[in-house]
């Protein structure tokens, strides 16, 4: 098994949305419905928008599985608008948005690849600072999975009083 990455295209958003879709199943699958709901995601006007649109402001990257599309996410050089309460961090940043993997791969490493190739790219840029956000609902597993890759929380947040958060960083 190799995992690769490559750059994604406006090509990549169907492949793209399906990881998600995938992601969205398993989460269902497991009880775990306070992330990303119980809907494929693809079927949200909102989501594809902004898949599409973090993908335009920054890059989007593919880890292919033996070239099987088999996890994305999305670098920007800064978090979405609903963390716009949050301090800024007073330095160039890069952002990573909308990691997902097909659950078909799921164990074999395709997420810390991705988050390894984002800190790669950041330090290749020239910047220092790696940030992510996620869901910190439930029992915290994404939290712990962040921290586990050399991230470390930084801010809580809530969103919509509803969806519990957690900002993190990693220097690079």
């Amino acid at each position: 098994m190799e995992i690769t990455i490559r750059d994604g295209g406006p090509d990549d958003v169907p492949a793209m949305l399906g990881m998600l879709d995938s992601s969205v199943e398993w989460l269902v699958s497991q009880g775990r419905t306070g992330q990303w709901g119980t809907k494929p995601l693809s079927e949200s006007p909102r989501t594809v928008e902004s898949v599409v649109r973090y993908m335009e402001e920054g890059a989007a990257f593919i880890a292919e599985v033996d070239g099987v599309p088999a996890g994305t996410l999305t670098l920007t050089g800064a978090p979405g608008g609903y963390l716009a309460h949050l301090p800024p961090p007073g330095e160039p940043e890069r952002y990573i948005h909308w990691l997902a993997s097909d659950r078909r791969f799921k164990g074999l490493g395709v997420g810390g690849a991705l988050l390894a190739h984002a800190a790669e790219e950041t330090r290749r840029a020239g910047v220092a600072l790696l940030r992510v956000d996620c869901y910190a609902g439930d029992d915290r597993k994404l939290v712990a999975y962040y921290e586990a890759n050399g991230f470390t929380p930084t801010h809580a947040f809530t969103v919509q009083d509803a969806w519990p958060g957690q900002l993190l960083e990693r220097r690079v």
